[in-house]
């Protein structure tokens, strides 16, 4: 595996079998922001590449405790809200 982390450089071409054989540190790479050409018998069958958008940060329960306020009349339906449904 060469070191290629050019944006203009076309990408690394990988047989089937060594992809296969070491299929978790090429797509550890592409996480990383490489790019691979998987070859069968010298023709390329399929691109391995990093996402196209980045993956939302995980979320995290209470994160926002202690930061939202509730109004005092928050319980309370509003008269508009409970009008008359005719």
């Amino acid at each position: 595996m060469a070191d290629q982390h050019r944006d203009d450089a076309p990408p690394e071409r990988v047989g089937l079998r060594t992809f296969r054989a070491q299929m978790k540190a090429y797509l550890d790479q592409a996480r990383q922001g490489r790019s691979f050409a998987v070859t069968s018998h010298g023709v390329v069958i399929a691109e391995i590449r990093p996402p196209s958008q980045p993956e939302p940060p995980p979320r995290q329960p209470g994160a926002l405790k202690g930061r939202i306020r509730m109004t005092e009349d928050a319980g309370r339906v509003s008269a508009t809200i409970e009008g008359d449904e005719r």
